[in-house]
């Protein structure tokens, strides 16, 4: 049984590490140019493989650091995904949410506080925020961020709740989660700066304006959507299993 306390947390630092980790990165490492002797530039930033990694790896340490005392989820969607999946008391949901909003704006208060520390920094439209339109990365409409972030949140929150299903695997799903978070910001970074979580959002719209609050409402709706279309999914496929096992079993 979760502890309420210990539980909201781990879902707290959760939540702000993975803000302070991912879009710090984007903020502060993905584009950096260095100059060599003879004065040319070279590019030394992490770039969107670096930011993807950033993601993946937040997620991947705190779910083995904390995944044992809250579930590790660090994301609304997820937290409504497992909900419906039966592995989340209904009571945790919205204390569950809020701390994790609230640990993802402390992320991004902390970003923006240290990139305000840089000469002519300025944070309007710089703190990786998410957006579609002429928001997105690479100019992609509102329909098909929509899309993305629905088909990309749904297969996320379905490769949590199924590797973490079964005991045998516990060992081995932070690193799938995290891989899996990875590829994802792989895909989906051009498209819309990659949200699948609501919270992360949220964690730096407010601080980066220019439009991004305004678009807030699709990156808590899809991913919602994403969310609820993954427990769905997960009890067709592993209830029916668990069924027929059990009638094996009686056979």
């Amino acid at each position: 049984m979760v502890k309420l306390v210990p539980a909201l947390a781990a879902e707290l630092v959760g939540s702000f590490w993975l803000v302070f980790a991912g879009c710090g990165s984007a903020v502060f490492a993905a584009i950096q140019v260095a100059t060599d002797k003879d004065n040319n530039s070279i590019p030394v930033g992490i770039g969107y493989v670096g930011v993807a990694l950033a993601f993946g790896l937040s997620v991947l340490v705190m779910a083995y650091a904390v995944g044992g005392i809250s579930g590790g989820h660090f994301n609304p969607a997820v937290s409504v995904g497992a909900t419906l999946a039966g592995r989340l008391d209904p009571k945790l949901l919205i204390p569950y949410i809020v701390t994790q909003v609230i640990g993802g704006l402390i992320g991004g208060l902390a970003v923006f506080g240290i990139a305000k520390g840089k000469d002519g920094f300025e944070a309007k439209g710089h703190m990786a925020a998410n957006g579609y339109g002429s928001h997105s990365p690479d100019g992609y409409g509102l329909g098909a961020v929509l899309a993305a972030e629905i088909v990309l949140t749904a297969i996320f929150v379905f490769v949590i709740l199924a590797v973490t299903a079964s005991s045998k695997l516990a060992s081995a799903a932070p690193a799938a989660i995290g891989l899996t978070l990875t590829l994802i910001h792989l895909i989906s970074i051009p498209i819309s700066n990659t949200s699948v979580n609501p919270m992360r959002s949220t964690a730096v719209a407010f601080f980066n304006g220019n439009g991004a609050p305004g678009q807030l409402w699709l990156f808590w709706v899809a991913p919602i959507v994403g969310g609820i279309i993954a427990a769905l999914v997960y009890q067709a496929i592993f209830n029916k299993a668990q069924a027929e096992e059990e009638v094996a079993a009686a056979a």
